[in-house]
């Protein structure tokens, strides 16, 4: 695949991806000349990962790029696309890209009409906006969207998309909304299990929770992307109805607020257990009726 020319980078903002993509242009060649930040932290973070690059206010960035980064929050993004393109910031010939995995490439319509044209670019991996994070992007993908007809934007996109080191793969715009709802629906649950894991266990005096936490939920994502449902394990999955009550019990007296979350994966739990040949019918039943009602089936 043919690499874009050198391209003058614009950066708004200066966030946790938006910087790390910005220092990962640069470090493909592409100069990065100017970037928008307002908070203290983004403006360390560009100080960090952008040194030397001037900081403007966005439409300012816009109209000195060739390239223009816009990595905002998803309900940021619209109303920011439509006031700099009010305020005459695109132009014909500019390659406009954001970072949001809920949008396609609808959302820059304002700047298609000025003649730029539009790519997502949605990297599947969570920053921080350390140096480290560049490390990441050459592990990881990048969901790509353009314009259905145009195998140029979609060339571009995934050139851009490896020389920052990542790997591209192609989202129909349609496909956006559930793709995103897939990875939050993953990464961000995810996170907010484990951390409530360690609350738990440091509420009864487990010290150093993640210690004890890591070998297991590290082997646990590793056999579930290897083996799919069959790497379910645990006493729902092996229809163990007194354990689960017994859980169940544990929860409503020590940490109600956990609870509802528990029963609802372990609910979903069940469903792919018996789905998948592992857990027969009448097993299933109990524990989604212990589940649904506090008692087993009959």
């Amino acid at each position: 695949m043919s690499r874009p020319a050198r391209l003058a980078v614009g950066v708004v903002s200066a966030g946790r991806v938006g910087s790390v993509l910005g220092a990962a242009l640069a470090r493909a060649g592409h100069p990065v000349v100017a970037a928008s930040a307002v908070s203290d932290a983004s403006v360390q973070r560009a100080e960090r990962l952008l040194p030397g690059v001037p900081l403007r206010p966005p439409d300012e960035v816009v109209s000195s790029a060739d390239l223009v980064l816009l990595a905002l929050p998803d309900d940021v993004l619209g109303p920011m696309v439509t006031g700099l393109a009010n305020a005459g910031a695109f132009r014909a010939g500019q390659i406009v890209v954001h970072t949001c995995g809920a949008h396609g490439i609808g959302v820059l319509r304002p700047a298609t009409e000025a003649g730029a044209l539009p790519l997502a670019l949605h990297p599947v991996m969570t920053f921080t906006g350390a140096v480290e994070d560049l490390q990441r992007l050459d592990s990881c993908a990048v969901g790509v969207t353009a314009a259905d007809d145009d195998d140029v934007a979609w060339n571009v996109g995934e050139a851009l998309t490896m020389e920052m080191g990542a790997e591209p793969v192609r989202l129909p715009e349609a496909a956006r909304p559930l793709y995103h709802a897939s990875l939050a629906h993953g990464a961000n649950h995810l996170a907010t299990l484990v951390a409530d894991c360690v609350e738990l266990l440091r509420r009864n005096g487990v010290g150093e929770p993640e210690r004890l936490l890591a070998p297991l939920l590290s082997a646990a994502l590793d056999n579930a992307l290897r083996h799919g449902d069959r790497a379910l394990t645990g006493p729902v999955a092996r229809g163990d109805v007194g354990t689960v009550r017994t859980h169940l019990r544990v929860l409503a007296e020590q940490a109600p607020e956990i609870r509802p979350a528990y029963t609802a994966l372990a609910r979903r739990t069940a469903a792919r257990a018996s789905e998948a040949g592992l857990l027969d019918s009448d097993a299933a039943r109990e524990i989604t009726d212990l589940l649904d009602n506090g008692r087993e089936g009959t």
